[in-house]
């Protein structure tokens, strides 16, 4: 007798790790008007569901509706006998993060503790610098701090200098980007860059100066998902780079994550993490708790 048809579900964090959460599942047919819903799976395990049509009728979507990570869908098709295995990696939702664990100042990367004893002057925590400044930071603050720090020094030039070294002075922190005083060697190496395809020119005009200066050109790096961008402003010889990293749909295409989930939500630093750690494999050294 041959083998029922069996989904075998596993689902996983960033880390390569099974959630440890209930979550609820819904499978629909794409061509008959059936759908198996399971409510409150254990996600700890892989989750084995039967009764199910095999190929070459056995096309569903599968739904996926976790408690602390964000909702995905994707579409299975079921062999005609024995075990189907799907594995989905699942991105955090950053409204269910309860703590974050960050690194400790000692442990960042020597260009980053370099950077922060650089900068007195960071706008809302004026007079902090180094280990000080690190500290007095909020969550989403030093979060995106982290994540660019990670990004910017794995982005290296052709002469092997990673983006990151060329930073001088922190002006301001958000939580999706910081404005950092660089010298203008930094955008001739950027321009130049775009021969080798490592950065490409962009419309940089949603990113605004600082006061009395002038956009000098934006530039995003050929990544896929989470670029690079940095956009150059300048006044009498003065440089300033806006850095952030854009999630360019991501969250939709590498974590199947329904478009509705994300509608009207502006991109969040815990997304770029699991954008970051999942799809370029490039650790910030915090880690979230949901």
């Amino acid at each position: 007798m041959a083998d029922t048809p069996t989904l075998r579900l596993t689902l996983d964090d960033v880390h390569g790790k099974r959630l440890t959460e209930r979550v609820d599942i819904r499978l629909r047919h794409q061509a008959l008007a059936e759908q198996k819903l399971i409510k409150g799976a254990d996600a700890s395990r892989r989750i084995r569901i039967v009764g199910l049509r095999g190929s070459p009728m056995g096309v569903y979507r599968l739904d996926v509706d976790p408690r602390s990570f964000l909702p995905m869908s994707q579409f299975v098709n079921v062999e005609a006998q024995g075990t189907t295995d799907v594995r989905a990696c699942l991105a955090i939702d950053p409204d269910k993060v309860v703590r974050v664990e960050f690194p400790a100042y000692d442990r960042l990367p020597d260009t980053g503790r370099t950077l922060l004893r650089a900068s007195p002057n960071v706008l809302g925590f004026e007079g902090q610098t180094g280990a000080d400044l690190y500290e007095a930071l909020d969550d989403l603050r030093r979060a995106a701090l982290l994540n660019i720090l990670a990004k910017t020094g794995a982005t290296v030039f052709g002469g092997g200098r990673a983006v990151l070294s060329y930073f001088g002075e922190l002006r301001e922190i958000r939580g999706d980007r910081f404005f950092v005083r660089v010298p203008k060697v930094l955008r001739e190496d950027t321009t130049n860059s775009v021969a080798t395809g490592l950065f490409r020119a962009v419309d940089g005009s949603l990113h605004h100066p600082p006061a009395d200066f002038s956009v000098a050109g934006s530039f995003k790096t050929d990544d896929r998902y989470a670029n690079l961008q940095l956009t150059f402003f300048v006044r009498d010889g003065d440089w300033v780079a806006d850095v952030d990293i854009d999630d360019a749909a991501g969250l939709i295409h590498v974590f199947q994550v329904l478009r509705n989930a994300l509608t009207g939500r502006p991109t969040h630093p815990y997304d770029i993490h699991q954008l970051l750690v999942r799809h370029q494999k490039l650790d910030p050294g915090y880690r979230l708790t949901v």
